[in-house]
């Protein structure tokens, strides 16, 4: 079983996360803590594998309980759960050493989805999260995007596909979708994608794909 903790100052909110995660068979909700220094506290004396932090907090902001629980409780896996998808914020919480970050209008089946990455040691960022970050960010330098061209020239055309649209921030079902294959087909195509870029999550590789102004070809 994942253990997981669900730091939230609103009541209905961990109900509510409590609700999904739990009609999941591998998961189990053991704590909930309602500020960011309950937060740290639970993470360092309870034994739990995730845990989903919302940002706005008393007492302690959830990126600060970020940093603060991979200091006190290095085990635990953090995934940051907000309404707000600023590039800062995203940033932040992958800079802290995150091992996610999710919009709170994200799907009951995504948000089970990132639990399981994160437990299984893998970076998990929305597909929302991503697009915001990826868009926000000013047209590349010409170094820039030579160096990313470079990066991406070891490709094949289908993984180029693949990459292009997850600069688009499009989730793997959604880039599936678009190229005619399954999710988890693009799934396989996007670990290969990531360890032939020497990248550690998705929006890295998004990055790249914008930076190269890569684009799907048609069809």
């Amino acid at each position: 079983m994942i253990r997981v903790l669900v730091a939230d100052d609103e009541p209905l909110i961990r109900a509510g996360i409590r609700m999904i995660l739990t009609s999941a068979e591998d998961i189990d909700v053991v704590a909930e803590a309602r500020d960011g220094r309950e937060a740290v506290e639970t993470a360092r004396s309870t034994a739990v594998d995730v845990a989903l932090l919302d940002i706005q907090m008393p007492l302690m902001d959830g990126l600060t309980a970020l940093a603060e629980i991979g200091r006190v409780a290095p085990r635990v896996r953090v995934l940051i759960l907000t309404t707000f998808g600023e590039r800062d914020n995203v940033l932040r919480a992958l800079g802290h050493g995150g091992a996610g970050f999710l919009l709170k209008d994200s799907a009951p089946q995504e948000l089970i989805h990132a639990v399981r990455a994160a437990a299984a040691g893998n970076a998990y960022l929305s597909p929302a999260a991503t697009r915001h970050v990826v868009d926000s960010l000013a047209s590349p330098a010409a170094g820039r995007a030579e160096e990313a061209r470079r990066r991406l020239a070891g490709l094949t055309e289908r993984e180029r596909d693949v990459l292009a649209l997850l600069g688009e921030g499009l989730s793997n079902a959604d880039a599936g979708a678009r190229l005619h294959m399954s999710e988890a087909t693009v799934k396989t195509y996007v670990s290969r994608i990531l360890a032939k870029l020497d990248c550690d999550n998705r929006v890295q590789a998004a990055l790249l794909a914008r930076d190269a102004g890569l684009e799907p070809s048609a069809g």
